[in-house]
């Protein structure tokens, strides 16, 4: 059974914060029989209250900045990746949580990890080059319609690094003329989409991923057994 109250936070370092925090209030009604606490994050302790956590988009060099001087990264890291909470990173927290980042500024930037993936920093350019496109996302379930991303500077993942098939590609865009890429992916406890869902009135990934919080934290809570995506729709290919 799942605990009866449940705590998210939204990393609240920049990007969409309220905006997910309101569809997240949307799509806790799907779960009646738990009670959902969304927090903003901005220090360890605010982190340490919470089971799942959200990191929305904004600039990743900068948020990686402001979250090593808020003494943020490591517990981010220890959140991921030793006590395998569920995270979601949407553009700019995909980046965070992928291994290894191509494009990045001068020096390079901290990552906190969790998905065998290398991304690509703003594959479709800048600010004005930002576009909508109909997305088939299978883990929504069938028969309920694409689902419109909203890409902002957006990253994709150039590759999947994991020899050992624990990423799962759960969406794909292609745009005219170019190749397919990758803009949605899962591996274990870690999801990452390229757009933002926050930023549209459709609740459906906000909800799909609340039930995967739900059904993560009743198979035990944090540790070795947390897997997401069991539920339905949870066809994805494999790397």
């Amino acid at each position: 059974m799942p605990p009866s109250t449940i705590t998210v936070g939204v990393l609240a370092l920049q990007g969409g914060v309220v905006e997910h925090i309101a569809l997240l209030n949307r799509a806790s009604g799907s779960y009646p029989s738990v009670t959902f606490h969304f927090l903003e994050v901005r220090t360890p302790e605010q982190l340490s209250l919470c089971d799942a956590l959200i990191i929305p988009g904004g600039e990743s060099t900068t948020m990686a900045i402001v979250a090593r001087r808020l003494g943020l990264l490591e517990p981010l890291r220890e959140f991921v990746k030793i006590n395998n909470k569920p995270v979601w990173g949407t553009c700019a927290g995909l980046v965070m949580l992928a291994e290894e980042a191509s494009a990045t500024k001068q020096g390079g930037q901290e990552l906190i990890g969790g998905l065998d993936v290398r991304v690509l920093r703003n594959k479709f350019g800048t600010q004005v080059q930002s576009f909508v496109a109909d997305l088939n996302l299978d883990f929504l379930g069938e028969g309920e319609g694409p689902f419109r991303g909203v890409f902002i500077r957006a990253p994709v993942v150039e590759e999947v690094i994991d020899g050992d098939g624990r990423v799962k590609v759960l969406g794909t865009v292609k745009k005219p003329g170019e190749e397919e890429d990758i803009v949605a992916v899962r591996q274990g406890n870690v999801f990452g989409t390229s757009f933002h869902p926050e930023l549209t009135g459709d609740v459906r990934v906000h909800a799909w991923w609340l039930g995967n919080v739900v059904e993560a934290l009743g198979q035990g809570g944090e540790g070795k057994g947390l897997v997401m995506g069991k539920g339905k729709g949870d066809a994805g290919k494999v790397y």
